[in-house]
């Protein structure tokens, strides 16, 4: 059941990723609410999809600690999942969870899409594309 949730999860935070970077530049430059919409649904899916992902794992063993010297492992509910899916996402890393075992690389990972995809916005809504 894990493996069907974590492969689930994966693809669909693939799918949002995908989504946005396939999602055609407008014609205009500047600010366009759409376009601001489509990147905080994908935030929304991405941010969704990594704490399905957490939970997977959480299965498996202890993934969130509170502190890496007591080892005092965080319990896996959806709040505190979503709560630390959000802060890797946004890279806000307040460093009151923290990631241990294969929980690591999955954060780094969100932690990257959470840096690209405002910058693809960002570069998409200063680009004006030529006909």
């Amino acid at each position: 059941m894990n493996t069907i949730l974590f492969t689930i999860a994966v693809l669909f935070v693939g799918m949002n990723v995908y989504t946005f970077f396939r999602h055609k530049t407008y014609r205009q430059t500047g600010f366009d609410g759409r376009f601001f919409s489509h990147l905080f649904v994908s935030l929304c899916g991405v941010l969704a999809g990594f704490a399905v992902i957490y939970y997977a794992l959480s299965q498996n063993g202890v993934i969130l600690v509170t502190s890496l010297e007591s080892m005092t492992p965080v319990d896996p509910n959806w709040q505190n999942l979503l709560y630390f899916s959000g802060v890797t996402l946004l890279s806000i890393g307040f460093g009151d969870i923290l990631p241990v075992g294969p929980a690591r690389w999955f954060a780094l990972i969100e932690a990257v899409i959470g840096i690209l995809l405002p910058t693809v916005f960002f570069v998409k809504s200063i680009y004006k594309k030529e006909d």
